[in-house]
């Protein structure tokens, strides 16, 4: 099967779409420059925000590139959990001097005006998160010639984008940085995610599309490993937050490596959907509490993460991060790209020369 997905880039190397700042113009020129396929991230962006951002790629490189949607959300939020959390969470703002924020908001996510845009000016590539497109949406972006990816968590999540008409599967396992990708926020599933070898395998076993493999990824001894699985590209977000290119606070990138931060876990403490990110005061005292709410509970947090930021207490914010945040390294992102690429061939030639010796 040829996938479309390899035209897009020299090198089976894709910079995660990481919504909330972390993905720039920079960096997704950067990547897509290096020979990887850059993204940018929709989400929290007003529709031109969305627009202004892509100008800037094109202003950067001629190479393709990707844009990342959210799928809009059902209203099924329960407004007196979410108001109980507001009370809870009424000492936090006192303590850093903000104010919570509204959650009476929109659950669109201006999804209709974004995908607009990107049919009247097309992209290469339009990936979709928390959700699955409809066909008729799929189709109007395919007649443009862009490619559509949909970030699948399940094989029953593959089979919806395949039926869909969906061109690749974005391939997320429990071990990626940030929200979990699920078409459908169920909080009985809290915690059982499934690995990403293990889902790679599943997933190719149930669709006849090609994969993105995402997941904890940092090594180019890793990527070789999802390649092996069946994947055709590998999407690293947590890699790419600590380059110079990337817009994350500084504290988030310090953290990454800071060795108060041991491990990571999953948690609704900050957006009300499940997200994987370093352990802190504000995930261990009120994780247990958060209702399943998102975008509410985003949007309720929002501007004590920030006020968290400017005081520089990284305890308060949502630093999110894969499962392989220590082996973060603090390249600019081409030279990342290029690390990373060695080190794959260096895994594919010693993987080859461990068959040749066992075929003698």
């Amino acid at each position: 099967m040829v996938s479309p997905l390899h035209a897009l880039c020299r090198h089976p190397i894709v910079q995660a779409p990481m919504a909330g700042g972390g993905s720039t113009p920079q960096l997704a020129a950067a990547v897509s420059e290096a020979g990887g396929l850059g993204s940018l991230a929709a989400g929290y962006k007003t529709a031109d925000g969305m627009y202004q951002e892509i100008k800037q790629v094109r202003g950067l490189t001629a190479r393709p590139f990707g844009v990342n949607l959210f799928m809009p959300q059902p209203a099924c939020a329960d407004p007196a959990a979410v108001e109980v959390y507001r009370n809870q969470l009424a000492g936090e703002a006192t303590w850093y001097e903000t104010e919570l924020g509204d959650t009476d908001v929109k659950l669109d996510d201006g999804y209709e005006a974004k995908l607009a845009i990107l049919r009247d000016d097309p992209v290469p590539l339009v990936s979709f998160t928390f959700g699955c497109p409809s066909r008729k949406d799929l189709q109007a972006l395919e007649r443009v010639g862009t490619t559509t990816v949909v970030t699948v968590t399940t094989p029953e999540e593959a089979l919806a984008a395949q039926a869909a008409g969906a061109d690749a599967v974005c391939v997320q396992g429990v071990e990626a940085g940030g929200h979990q990708g699920t078409h459908r926020d169920n909080p009985e599933t809290d915690g059982a995610g499934i690995g990403l070898l293990s889902l790679i395998t599943q997933v190719r076993e149930a669709v006849q599309l090609p994969v993105i493999a995402a997941g904890g990824l940092m090594r180019g001894a890793q990527i070789a490993a999802v390649l092996a699985a069946g994947a055709d590209l590998a999407q690293l977000g947590t890699a790419f937050l600590v380059t110079p290119e990337s817009g994350a606070q500084p504290l988030h990138k310090q953290a990454m490596t800071d060795p108060r931060f041991v491990r990571t876990e999953l948690t609704r403490a900050f957006s009300g959907r499940p997200a994987r990110g370093l352990v802190n005061r504000f995930m261990r005292e009120h994780g247990p509490y958060a209702p399943a709410a998102y975008p509410q509970i985003h949007y309720l947090t929002s501007d004590l993460r920030k006020a968290a930021a400017r005081t520089g207490d990284p305890q308060a914010m949502a630093l999110w991060a894969g499962q392989g945040h220590r082996l973060a390294r603090q390249l600019p992102a081409g030279e990342l790209v290029e690390v990373l690429v060695a080190e794959l061939d260096e895994a594919r030639a010693g993987s080859a020369g461990r068959d040749e010796g066992g075929a003698a």
